[in-house]
């Protein structure tokens, strides 16, 4: 997958079936459903694929627990069958995690568990693992670093994990097997319209700023939080379909939490759930649910969301961290679907919402990663019934995701699945300098950084060190150090001059900083 081969395609060719706008998770899974049935399908994205929330997810392939207490079984029993496809379809991305619940009354260990239990028995056949009412000591078998005044016991609940932005790029490598066409740092500018109907894009590349009109028989708005934008230009009217809600999440050492099981805290403070997440070896604790009334590119935490946080991982575990022990902070927009007059995001639905408005476009927003090929599968589905194209079934369910593999890698390599094998004949070629570590405290190697730039269509330093490997999202410091060697391969591996990667890399300094407390 090179930008320059996707460059070319849209230089080639102008015309399309289906034109998506975004590149995150809603608007990469509509690229594949339209590009498996068959359709001429191009996607756009203004940035870097799952630049926006898409990369700041909690990591959880889930049903929702906290869904299934306000009684939308719907959505839990939706969300459950897509964890199970998405786990069977991209095993290299996704895994099984378990999760402990605990109890300090003996009212809430049996409350909860019949609760985790109807959770289980609605994911089916799909179930990761049986749901288990377990005994104090039992519990902190589990959770050994657990506070344990008052602790009656606990509830075992397995769900699912990823790497969000990995899943991403992956999901855009296989729509482009599929036929897709898809480019990164490729905004849309404005409509083309013939008779008050939209049938078309005119888009510009955010490198040569060259502009491309591209004609289309239906488009696709999936940009998230930044939907209205779109939707203004294409309506002309004002009017919010999202209530943006901000949600944060800190990241720290694994030593304050140890064992292998992550943690679920049923109700806090403000009537969330709270996690703590072991993921590449760290600790994911989060997250927050704040509405907000600005839209940002690089949203910023709250004091106190921070302090919340920290004072609640406090509070239930025999460890004290404070914000010197936090490695990094990252703050992602949850695109809401505005429903009624409602101000509190924590009640507002999860569900996805597609609209055909009158312009012709499609518009979808709300949802979350668990259920993106769902709602791809709608979107696809409703777009194409509004155009001259045949209707073809989505191909989705069981479409393997590319890096799927029968002989799954090692050690951090094992989440590239297929590709792994690539990355290792860097590894062994005659320029040995690409087995050294991109920084002495993590793994990721410079060969990882030239697989991406030549396959997986990073061009920033940004690209690699957020979306690629994850050391931005793990360690910001660490990040920062990191920057100068990925910039450099920039210039040996990306065609990148001095003066661009010198450019690049204080950009993304500059970026790192707001993920450090």
């Amino acid at each position: 997958m090179k930008r320059s081969e996707q460059i070319q395609a849209i230089e080639n060719n102008t015309d399309y079936d289906v034109i998506i706008i975004g590149g995150g998770a809603t608007g990469l899974g509509c690229a594949l459903d339209s590009a498996a049935r068959g359709y001429k399908t191009l996607l756009l994205e203004k940035y870097d694929f799952a630049k926006g929330t898409s990369s700041r997810a909690t990591k959880l392939v889930h049903g929702g627990v906290r869904y299934l207490a306000q009684g939308n079984i719907r959505l839990v029993r939706e969300a459950l069958l897509e964890r199970g496809r998405l786990l069977s379809n991209a095993p290299h991305v996704c895994h099984t995690v378990p999760f402990v619940v605990p109890a300090y009354q003996t009212f809430g260990k049996y409350y909860y568990g019949f609760g985790l239990w109807f959770y289980e028995v609605l994911s089916g056949k799909l179930s990761l693992g049986k749901t288990k009412l377990l005994s104090k000591k039992e519990t902190l078998k589990h959770l050994p670093d657990l506070a344990q005044k008052d602790l009656t016991g606990g509830i075992l609940y397995y769900d699912g994990q990823f790497d969000d932005s990995r899943l991403a790029v992956n999901l855009a490598a296989t729509a482009v097997e599929q036929g897709a066409t898809v480019l990164n740092y490729c905004g849309v500018d404005d409509f083309i319209k013939e008779n008050g109907k939209i049938s078309g894009v005119i888009a510009s590349d955010s490198f040569t700023h060259k502009k491309y009109e591209l004609k289309a028989k239906v488009v696709i708005n999936a940009t998230g939080v930044f939907a209205d934008t779109l939707l203004q230009k294409a309506e002309g009217h004002t009017k919010a379909t999202i209530a943006p809600s901000q949600g944060i999440h800190l990241v720290t050492d694994a030593k304050f939490f140890t064992g292998d099981t992550s943690m679920m805290i049923p109700k806090t403070d403000d009537g969330r759930v709270l996690f703590i997440i072991h993921w590449h070896g760290k600790l994911i604790l989060g997250t927050t649910d704040t509405p907000v009334a600005k839209v940002q590119v690089e949203p910023k935490p709250l004091e106190e969301e921070i302090e919340f946080i920290i004072s609640h991982f406090n509070r239930y575990t025999a460890n004290t961290i404070s914000r010197a022990d936090i490695l990094s902070v990252y703050v992602g927009l949850r695109p809401l679907a505005k429903t009624g007059d409602s101000k509190s995001t924590k009640v507002m639905p999860r569900d996805h919402v597609i609209k055909t408005l009158p312009s012709g476009l499609v518009h979808v927003t709300g949802g979350k990663w668990t259920t993106y090929r769902s709602m791809a599968e709608h979107a696809i589905d409703k777009a194409v019934k509004n155009t001259s194209l045949e209707f073809v079934g989505t191909k989705t369910k069981n479409l393997a995701i590319h890096g799927k593999s029968s002989a799954p890698g090692k050690g951090h390599l094992k989440i590239y699945g297929s590709d792994a094998e690539k990355i290792i004949a860097l590894l062994h070629a005659e320029t040995a300098s690409l087995g050294e570590r991109l920084h002495v405290k993590y793994e990721y190697t410079k060969a990882e950084v030239v697989f991406s730039i030549q396959n997986e269509m990073a061009v920033t330093v940004e690209d690699v060190l957020a979306r690629r490997v994850r050391l931005l999202f793990l360690d910001a410091k660490a990040a920062k150090e990191a920057a100068g060697s990925v910039a450099e391969l920039f210039v040996q591996y990306g065609n990148m001059s001095q003066q661009e990667a010198a450019e690049s890399k204080a950009a993304f300094i500059t970026l790192a900083e707001g993920y450090i407390l």
